[in-house]
């Protein structure tokens, strides 16, 4: 059987939840979209549901997922609804739902629903992205209200500069937002990963860690609290064919590396097909057999290669850290141009397995 896999430490992803609510010191809606980031939604909201105030998720066939197994808590859509027939799926399933747009509203008033529904009212505050414009906002909460289909609001803004600490942006959405909520009383939800971790005066009687429940930095430079989070995936391989090389030889597709010593070449199992980045260059990090070397050559679909130079005990059936706990799933993206998120949500083909329940 193929040696790659992933995998997931359940116990990790309950530390960085808990941490989460610990610096934010408020309620937490845990983000499990897009397969909770790569890690299986199912699998960390039942490891979480014992603690989360709640989950998030994009749309409502990811919800609903979370509904067929069992889980009870709170789901909240953060897309809202794309049509108005989901209302009645959302209030049979007792999903939470954000509103963003004035059709949505328009919906909401129009379309008969059993149940009264939570909605998460959103606001552009500065992201330009969705949410609605803050002329409309006080109007768009009192029709909520007189609709007669509302239990209750929260009031929310998403950041698009959180992760950068020297940006003036955040505070300016910050502002932009207590400006258009004046007068209205109804919790709010802000801060995101890099909001709870590095924006502690941020209002937020609710909080939406994401990155940060799987253990990756938002942060491409060092930063206090993300340094206490715990790397939840760690993706795993081994060596299936060794070589030694002379000096002027090349390695993989395109000749873009080529020996500049005698060289011992590891190959690994594990490919752009699994989700590892094509574009991760030589020079970028893998631990072979507990040591740090690194990788040679262009990545291929299936394989790629390692530097066994300085592993001389290394051989074919060595174990590879591709990212985990010794090497950060953010070195692995920086070094390709890209960010953790994206790494974990391409990951496909590699077998997911748990520890930790």
């Amino acid at each position: 059987m193929r040696p790659a896999r992933a995998l997931i430490d359940l116990q990790a992803l309950r530390h960085n939840y808990r941490l989460a609510r610990e610096l934010a010191g408020a309620k937490a809606l845990a983000v499990v979209k897009a397969d909770a980031y790569g890690h299986g939604a199912v699998r960390c909201a039942l490891a979480l549901e014992a603690d989360a105030d709640g989950f998030a998720v994009a749309c409502i066939e990811e919800a609903l997922e979370l509904r067929a197994a069992g889980i009870k808590a709170p789901v909240l859509l953060l897309e809202g609804f794309f049509e108005a027939s989901e209302l009645s799926l959302i209030a049979e399933h007792d999903l939470w739902c954000v509103v963003h747009s004035l059709w949505q509203l328009e919906a909401i008033e129009q379309h008969p629903v059993h149940k009264p529904l939570n909605i998460w009212l959103k606001l552009d505050s500065g992201m330009h992205r969705v949410g609605l414009h803050p002329k409309d906002y006080h109007e768009a909460y009192q029709r909520l209200l007189a609709s007669g289909k509302v239990a209750r609001i929260v009031l929310m803004s998403h950041f698009s500069r959180a992760d950068e600490l020297d940006a003036a942006t955040t505070e300016q959405q910050v502002a932009a937002f207590e400006a258009a909520r004046q007068g209205l009383t109804a919790e709010c939800s802000l801060r995101n990963s890099p909001g709870v971790l590095a924006w502690p005066n941020t209002p937020s009687d609710w909080v939406r860690p994401g990155i940060m429940l799987y253990g990756a930095s938002p942060f491409e430079v060092e930063q206090a609290q993300a340094a206490r989070l715990q790397p939840v995936m760690t993706l795993q391989s081994r060596i299936i064919s060794v070589r030694e090389l002379p000096v002027g030889e090349p390695v993989g597709y395109g000749a873009r590396f080529t020996s500049t010593r005698p060289t011992r070449v590891g190959v690994v199992a594990m490919g752009y097909a699994d989700g590892y980045p094509r574009h991760a260059p030589s020079g970028t990090p893998v631990v072979v057999a507990g040591k740090r070397t690194q990788l040679i050559g262009r990545v291929s679909m299936d394989m790629l290669c390692v530097d066994l130079t300085e592993v001389p005990e290394a051989t074919v059936g060595s174990p590879v850290e591709l990212w985990g706990k010794q090497v950060l799933a953010s070195d692995v993206a920086q070094q390709a141009g890209t960010i953790p998120y994206q790494i974990f949500c391409n990951l496909r083909r590699v077998p997911l397995e748990y520890e930790g329940q």
